[in-house]
């Protein structure tokens, strides 16, 4: 990584929320939040196998991430992804796997870039200028036949396979990621989330909900909130985080430390 003068350094100010949503009897998602990564993992397999593999996954970065002291480039991204890959076959012999996605603050060449990627059908999203835009593209069914032509975006969600994915960790399926590489603006606000998000609001409804409440932490819990009214019909999990520019020792915001959060209890 070359020297990255101060002025250009980027500290994230995030706020994440997860719930079980009202129809699942465990939350299978977890995330993870750092200075520098963002990610959403969605876990599948059910008791004892979704929610291990999803915690296997942010544990596998979790701790990817602090052996590199937070420095993070395309290639340890990559190589977290294959290491955490391997990790959840271990764990679950092919019956646990998750989605993932999520974004890094890389610096190439010194300056500041969004790394954003994903492997099945957890979401990216970036607001800039008040306009959320889509980064990432799922990987499913329902995806592949939109992108063919052979299903309209209105049938798209009614779908009766819309949530057969196409791509994750550790189900010795396809487990290749997708990668995007953007500038970091002033004013960006990314959002990462499970499907339990994107499947329940639009993304007009998500953009109003952002544009609302400039707190990322109240964005964040006004997002389950809403998607919960909206039918609340899988697990739900949002990180919504703040660019804060300045290097992270001289910035005047209170940098939240690494979280780790896998919800397995019953809730009330």
């Amino acid at each position: 990584m070359s020297a990255v003068p101060e002025e250009h350094w980027v500290a994230l100010h995030h706020g994440q929320s997860t719930d079980r949503g009202l129809r699942r009897a465990l939350n299978e998602d977890s995330m993870l939040a750092t200075d520098t990564l963002l990610l959403v993992a969605d876990g599948m397999g059910g008791h004892a196998a979704g929610d291990v593999a999803s915690s296997v996954c942010v544990q596998t970065f979790a701790e990817g991430v602090r052996q590199a002291h937070g420095l993070i480039d395309a290639q340890l991204i990559d190589d977290l992804l294959q290491r955490a890959d391997r990790a959840i076959l271990a764990a679950g012999s092919a019956r646990a796997g998750t989605t993932v996605s999520g974004a890094a603050v890389i610096y190439p060449e010194g300056q500041p870039q969004w790394l954003i990627f994903n492997v099945g059908d957890s979401r990216t999203y970036r607001m800039a200028d008040g306009l959320l835009e889509q980064v990432t593209v799922d990987h499913s069914e329902v995806q592949e036949l939109l992108d063919s032509g052979r299903l309209s975006a209105g049938e798209a969600a009614d779908y009766p396979r819309r949530h057969v994915i196409t791509r994750a960790l550790g189900m010795r399926a396809d487990n290749r990621a997708d990668f995007w590489m953007l500038p970091v603006k002033a004013g960006d606000r990314l959002l990462v989330c499970s499907d339990g998000l994107s499947g329940e609001l639009s993304d007009e409804q998500m953009q109003q909900v952002l544009a609302r409440f400039p707190d990322p932490q109240q964005a964040a819990d006004e997002l389950i909130q809403a998607a919960l009214r909206n039918g609340g019909r899988d697990n739900i999990s949002v990180i919504v985080a703040d660019v804060a520019a300045g290097h992270p020792d001289d910035i005047d915001i209170t940098v939240p430390r690494q979280i780790i959060t896998t919800d397995t209890e019953e809730k009330s």
